[in-house]
């Protein structure tokens, strides 16, 4: 036992949050603990609009729907809930950040979060809730990097530019003849 009591994973339905649910539910399989999946929800418009303008009705929609994004993420990684891990879902209302940290409010817990994309654009408007959580967690936090794509020509931008007039057949008789280049 490595002293987590429970496995907390902030999913929002994003590829960094899927795979952050798969990497939480390892965490929580290998150490015996239970797994909670938490979705943080906010009304359209922010709780200003709801608060100026309250509506029970649309708030049970959007509270639904909130548990149907979870649904779909939970879906996206293992196709339903993990097999041989106990596992909780909690929908809460509120910023994510905030909510993850009331759920995981024990030093004992792990709380895993997806860290979004690299690249100084990225990292202005996304990316938030991580910092969030590293800068004000009482327990141990794992921010997962996103899956990365290999780039196949190094620059993009670069190839699009030059190729951009070739069909479909030209490149690959194209990319076949680097292949062979480098052997």
């Amino acid at each position: 036992m490595s002293g987590v009591s429970r496995v907390v994973v902030g999913v929002s339905g994003s590829p960094g949050s899927i795979s952050a649910l798969r990497i939480a539910a390892d965490h929580a399989s290998r150490d015996g603990v239970p797994l909670v999946a938490v979705h943080a929800w906010i009304p359209p418009g922010g709780d200003y609009a709801d608060r100026r303008s309250p509506s029970p009705y649309l708030r049970a929609i959007w509270k639904r729907a909130a548990a149907d994004r979870l649904k779909e993420a939970i879906d996206s990684a293992w196709g339903g809930p993990p097999a041989g891990v106990s596992f909780d879902c909690l929908v809460a209302r509120g910023k994510a950040g905030p909510v993850l940290l009331q759920v995981a409010d024990s030093a004992a817990d792990l709380l895993v979060v997806g860290a979004g994309q690299r690249g100084l654009p990225t990292r202005l408007w996304r990316g938030r809730v991580t910092r969030y959580c590293q800068a004000r967690a009482g327990c141990p936090v794992l921010a997962v990097p996103p899956a990365t794509v290999p780039k196949l020509w190094g620059r993009t931008s670069g190839w699009s530019w030059r190729y951009r007039e070739l069909t479909a057949d030209q490149v690959l008789r194209e990319m076949q003849g680097l292949g062979q280049g480098d052997r």
